[in-house]
């Protein structure tokens, strides 16, 4: 279940964050995020504190990313990681050509 939900939502086109709204690196991650103007719907952004398969869901990021911490962040099918090494893809310039490369902007 966890693992058809997550693969239901990354695609190739898209942008999508799995985040937890209180923690402040999903905040961070978001806000960089922002300063782009995406396309209709190429920017997904999955709520899963409330989901009743949370923790699944964290696990099945641990296996498919390396990583079970929020946020999980997927430029197209690649995880790029959390809030920091999207703010950190974003000052080196390479956010914005990644973004491009899968024409979510």
């Amino acid at each position: 279940m966890a693992q058809q939900y997550v693969d239901s939502k990354v695609q190739e086109d898209k942008v999508v964050l799995f985040i937890k709204a209180s923690c402040p690196y999903c905040v961070l991650a978001q806000n960089v995020l922002t300063k782009y103007t995406f396309k209709q719907d190429s920017l997904q952004i999955h709520d899963i504190a409330g989901h009743s398969e949370m923790k699944a869901i964290q696990d099945y990021l641990q296996k498919k990313t390396g990583a079970r911490t929020v946020p999980r962040v997927f430029i197209g099918t690649e995880c790029v990681g959390g809030g920091s090494d999207v703010e950190q893809l974003d000052k080196s310039g390479m956010l914005k050509d990644k973004l491009s490369a899968i024409g979510a902007i």
